[in-house]
């Protein structure tokens, strides 16, 4: 049975190497350990320049399935490196290492091809002890940066190795039998010039103590020990351009040399804490302040310092002022003068941290000089009262006013005003713009909207009034402030004089119908109205109209004695021929009330007097209850008058067939 090497291909070896370096990626990821802190001149803080490596470990090697099948024993390997790391991650890396590494050939039973050696038939196998001595060189590339606690690696080189059989080997092979058998009498050494890559990771225990674990493959021409290269009629032979491959694990304690950990650096003392805020204080107390004309005026710089030493510099308006000390006076010109004070901690500044004697000069950081102490600022304003009074403010409660209708009548107007420090006692005087203030010299004063003139429509009206305060002081200097106030007046119904009528009789007179045209139908023109009549008649008066039919109507004697005389005056207002008006029948509505007598009477200037329809005819005690009220009512109002209970449109057919009474 053949001997095989174990071991996967070259390329299983890469992923193990992958592998591995993953590993150790992630072990140093997870370590809670600070990898990487930097020294006062750049080094590491885990010195490592150098490093040295004893290790041991296992070389496997894959058997050559050309010739004779040759292969390698596995067996153990041990070494050491010197390593040299002149970059953060970059190290240079000269190795050896000695390993046992025997040689077999063929199959388990030893059975040589016909003519091999002789006549042919079973035969020992053939085989020997053998060393190898390896030496290479290697760079090393870190993937974490020189010092990391932990440092997974990758490196590739160029090795040497001198394949040597034993002694014993040598002088087995020359034994006659054996020369007879195997024609191995040349067996010697053989080098052969090899690559090697792979990877790993360190570990640091301590500032110069360390493991570390190496995976790389392995990969030269095959030896021939000085044997022959081909067959060559009998004996054994080695193929000298096959190649041989292997891997191998070590594990080894690494002693790192370089500089100590440096020491923790000593804290430096605190910078000076800063200024604290600093405020001016005036002749009044405030940061602001305000005086007359030609007064010196002193201001203060308040400031929480009493520990340290300060300076103060004054500037007005920015010119430079003499004083050095927490006051400055001066007298302030016409207008505002812009005061600013600037104070600036004189205390000496602490000297530089000195290196203590027994801290390492390379791990020394100069810490900075303490920077100087930022100054502070204040500012603050003087106004020279020049100018005259002031008024903060103007009032009108309520602004809105109701000429008529809901709503308040009057208005309190309300003045704040202010003296300057010179300015002495004020007087006040509130004027409008329309109607009248009462109380006007004082700075409270009330607007009555009854000093309005409206005109009386059906039309919404409304005016802005200015209220003006001017107020005045000592000196004469005058301010004026105002107010605005809005009056509004609402449409009212109007009602005109009645048309009153003789007894059981429901005829317009001449002078009613004057106030229906001439009075209620003109006022329609120039108005939005609609017209209301409401009918009466009197307790000693029939409750229907009498006197049978009456022209262009059929069954007139039917209808309330009330209601026929509101038809007629409608009728009066509408027929639109002869002495009629045209008013709109839409716009003319009716009630009836009967007997009903509790609004007021307006007889006004015409009588009942059927002979002297004219104005100035008396209207009899008895008679001024037989009536019409005429009302002209906002069109589409909902306020009615209150002898007003059910308006409703005039019936316009019965209406238009009355045509125009006489």
């Amino acid at each position: 049975m053949n001997t095989r090497l174990l071991a996967r291909p070259i390329s299983s070896a890469i992923l193990c190497l992958t592998l591995c370096s993953g590993t150790a990626v992630f072990a140093q990821d997870t370590n809670t350990t600070k990898t990487t802190v930097k020294m006062a001149n750049g080094q590491d803080e885990y010195p490592d320049l150098w490093e040295i490596d004893a290790f041991g470990g296992i070389q496997v090697y894959k058997q050559v399935n050309r010739g004779l099948d040759t292969k390698i024993s596995n067996g153990g390997v041990f070494g050491g490196r010197i390593t040299y790391n002149p970059y953060e991650y970059l190290g240079l890396e000269l190795w050896m290492d000695y390993s046992v590494a025997n040689v077999n050939f063929g199959q388990s039973n030893g059975t040589i091809p016909f003519g091999f050696g002789g006549a042919g038939g079973p035969v020992p196998p053939f085989a020997f002890g053998a060393r190898n001595w390896t030496f290479g060189f290697n760079p090393v590339w870190n993937l974490r940066p020189r010092g990391s606690k932990v440092q997974p690696y990758l490196t590739a080189g160029v090795d040497g190795i001198q394949f040597t059989p034993t002694t014993k080997a040598i002088n087995v092979a020359n034994q006659p039998n054996n020369l007879a058998l195997y024609h191995a009498g040349s067996l010697n050494d053989n080098l052969q010039v090899g690559l090697n890559f792979g990877g790993g990771v360190k570990w640091h225990f301590t500032d110069h103590l360390g493991a570390r674990f190496d995976v790389r493959g392995l990969i030269s021409r095959n030896p021939t020990y000085g044997l022959p290269s081909a067959y060559n009629g009998g004996g054994v032979y080695i193929p000298g351009k096959a190649h041989v491959d292997g891997i191998q694990a070590t594990l080894g304690l690494v002693f790192y040399g370089g500089e100590s950990k440096c020491p923790v650096m000593p804290a430096a003392p605190p910078p000076p804490a800063p200024l604290p805020s600093v405020s001016i204080t005036g002749g009044d107390g405030s940061g602001s302040a305000a005086f007359c004309s030609g007064q010196p005026v002193t201001l203060h710089a308040n400031i929480a310092a009493a520990d340290r030493k300060v300076a103060y510099a004054w500037t007005v308006n920015g010119q430079a002022q003499s004083s050095t000390s927490a006051d400055v006076t001066f007298t302030p010109s016409v207008g505002t003068s812009n005061v600013q004070v600037t104070v600036t901690d004189t205390t000496p500044l602490p000297p530089p941290m000195e290196r203590p004697k027994k801290f390492p000069v390379r791990c020394w950081v100069q810490p900075p000089a303490a920077a100087p102490i930022a100054p502070v600022s204040g500012t603050s304003t003087v106004t020279l009262a020049q100018g005259g009074p002031t008024i903060s403010s103007v009032t009108a409660s309520p602004a809105v006013l109701a000429f008529n209708g809901e709503g308040a009548r009057t208005s309190n107007l309300a003045g704040v005003a202010q003296s300057s420090p010179c300015g002495g006692n004020l007087t006040y005087k509130w004027t409008v713009s329309e109607g009248s203030v009462t109380n006007d010299s004082s700075p409270n004063a009330t607007f009555d909207v009854s000093s309005l003139n409206f005109e009386q429509s059906a039309q919404a009206q409304s005016k802005s009034i200015v209220a003006t305060l001017t107020v005045t002081d000592a000196t004469g200097k005058t301010v004026t402030g105002t107010a605005n106030i809005t009056a509004n007046y609402t449409p009212q119904w109007v009602r005109l004089d009645d048309a009153i009528f003789g007894k059981n009789n429901t005829r317009v007179n001449n002078c009613a119908k004057r106030l229906l045209i001439d009075d209620a139908a003109q006022r329609m023109t120039n108005g939005d109205y609609d017209i209301i009549l409401v009918g009466h008649r009197d307790t000693d008066e029939n409750e229907k109209a009498g006197g049978g039919k009456k022209k262009g109507r059929k069954g007139a004697a039917g209808i309330g004695l009330d209601e026929e005389r509101v038809l007629n005056a409608a009728a009066i207002l509408s027929g639109g021929t002869g002495t009629c008006g045209k008013v709109d029948i839409s716009r003319i509505k009716m009630d009836v009330v009967g007997t009903d007598q509790t609004s007021e009477t307006r007889t006004g200037q015409c009588g009942t007097s059927n002979t002297q329809e004219r104005k100035g005819s008396e209207t009899s005690e008895a008679d001024k209850n037989r009536r019409v009220e005429i009302y002209l009512v906002p069109h589409n109002s909902t306020v009615l008058p209150p002898a007003v209970k059910n308006a409703r449109p005039v019936p316009e057919a019965e209406v238009k067939a009355l045509g125009c009474p006489h």
